[in-house]
């Protein structure tokens, strides 16, 4: 089960999924972004930016909320830079302490969507908002703009760029464009676009190149992550 909506801010959204005992794990996808969730067996816990597929699940039954940070707002609802987070499951208590999480982790038993929401949100207006360079670059490079042409648009050298996106995203530029390009060439796939013209939309050299690519970030060629 797996179901998710706007959480009503900076583009964040909320999610809930459900796992029975012994199910088979599901592949969640590398997207740019970093998750505050819930767990009903762990509690709250931070899901860092991932590189490659994190395959969730296969133990013992578990419910999950989860709120999706927008590409790039990570580090300012978290506190720390994004790479520091990179393919990493860590207990917010780590970050933010045992007293404040406490506190949270018990209002979250009863309302964990809702507890969230209203931290998230806080702290992001006490940051003053997500750093707007995120947005920009995000749009950017899922719009096909090459890495150099974006570092140029934004008025940045090609190393401040890299760096930037460290602390945004948690990886440089180049490892989020291939990541961006992949989710939207699944979209397209998904909504039944063939294979062959996805690769030559999205600027793959070919289907080939397009398969590798996936297979690489998702660990699974792109035919295994199409509806049946």
């Amino acid at each position: 089960m797996y179901e998710e909506h706007p959480a009503g801010f900076a583009g964040a959204v909320l999610w809930r999924s459900a796992t029975t005992a012994g199910a088979a794990p599901s592949r969640v996808l590398p997207d740019g972004c970093v998750d505050l969730l819930w767990s009903s067996r762990r509690g709250l816990v931070v899901a860092g930016p991932d590189r490659t597929a994190h395959l969730s699940g296969g133990g013992p039954a578990e419910r999950w909320v989860g709120l999706r940070l927008p590409p790039g707002a990570g580090p300012a609802v978290l506190g720390v830079p994004a790479v520091e987070l990179r393919d990493r499951r860590v207990p917010l208590a780590d970050l933010w302490g045992d007293p404040v999480v406490a506190e949270l982790a018990e209002r979250a038993q009863t309302a964990p969507a809702e507890v969230l929401a209203e931290v998230a949100a806080r702290r992001l207006r006490a940051a003053g908002g997500p750093d707007p360079l995120g947005a920009r670059v995000a749009a950017a490079l899922a719009a096909g703009t090459t890495v150099t042409a974006t570092a140029a648009g934004l008025g940045l050298d090609p190393r401040a760029l890299h760096r930037r996106c460290r602390h945004l995203f948690g990886y440089g530029p180049k490892t989020l464009a291939r990541i961006l390009r992949m989710r939207r060439a699944l979209a397209l796939a998904r909504a039944g676009t063939p294979l062959a013209e996805v690769a030559a939309r999205c600027g793959y050299a070919d289907q080939a190149h397009l398969t590798r690519d996936v297979r690489d970030l998702a660990g699974v060629p792109p035919t295994a992550l199409l509806p049946r």
